[in-house]
């Protein structure tokens, strides 16, 4: 069974710093290492300027969930000038930096090592800031026991971690194509404009594309014929009186990694 693999992977450590991102994956890694190192596995989210708050709270339900300490902390990536600048490497920059206070907090708690939720399907991807916390000796249990996407869902179905079909999601900062600047505005307005989409049409997973200041609304795929049901003009509106220019719907639908290639 992949959770004994898992396991065993906890099996002849001393304590564990699990980075809980609210996503399925780092719930898993969270699940295992408490069950096997019990107290001396805590679990951290970063709450940082481009952290969705839905995944605050989910990463807040899920250490709950599970029963271990969770702890928070808070900084600016805004205040990071290679961040906001926003090309190509703004996930490196992120995960350098986030991995500096994970590094911090571990020597300050004596927890011996760092893992997050990384697994095998993220390998594939261009992924720039799994090589920033790999630079920082930070592991990932998933990779490392051979578990996949599916091996992560089955598995949390199967333990009954209410995550378990949570649809996967990233920072904010990633609906701005790459050279365009992130800001506390972009960022507001993304987030508020992502929430009213949810609410307007029940749809469980959203984008909402910044592209110079104009909406570009991706649905996820599964749910693209709710959009027959939508009222465009209210949507319009209000995504117009949060800040955006105008307002576009892509009818192909939501694909990871989209908004690089807009920004070719």
């Amino acid at each position: 069974m992949k959770l004994d693999s898992l396991n065993n992977w906890f099996s002849d450590k001393t304590s564990a710093l699990v980075a809980l991102s609210g996503g399925v994956d780092s719930a898993l890694v969270a699940y295992s290492a408490f069950s096997v190192l019990g107290k001396s596995a805590i679990a951290v989210t970063a709450d940082y300027k481009t952290l969705a708050q839905e995944e605050l709270d989910s990463a807040k339900k899920i250490s709950k969930e599970i029963g271990m300490s969770h702890l928070i902390i808070s900084y600016d990536e805004l205040q990071n000038p290679d961040f906001v600048k926003n090309d190509r490497n703004r996930c490196f920059h992120c995960r350098t930096e986030l991995a500096s206070h994970l590094i911090k907090l571990a020597k300050e708690k004596d927890i011996q090592i760092i893992v997050d939720g990384t697994n095998l399907d993220d390998l594939g991807d261009y992924r720039p800031g799994i090589a920033a916390l790999q630079n920082n000796g930070i592991r990932s249990p998933l990779v490392e026991s051979g578990l996949t996407k599916k091996d992560v869902r089955d598995t949390a179905k199967f333990i009954g971690l209410s995550v378990y079909d949570r649809p996967s999601n990233s920072c904010l900062a990633s609906r701005i194509p790459w050279g365009q600047k992130v800001t506390a505005e972009r960022l507001a307005r993304i987030e508020v404009g992502e929430i009213f989409v949810k609410q307007l049409l029940g749809v469980n997973i959203v984008r909402v594309r910044d592209i110079d200041g104009s909406a570009k609304i991706e649905i996820g795929q599964e749910e693209l014929h709710l959009i027959r049901n939508l009222d465009f003009d209210v949507l319009s509106d209000k995504l117009k009186s949060i800040g955006f220019t105008s307002v576009s719907i892509d009818e192909s639908g939501y694909s990871p990694g989209k908004i690089n290639i807009l920004a070719d």
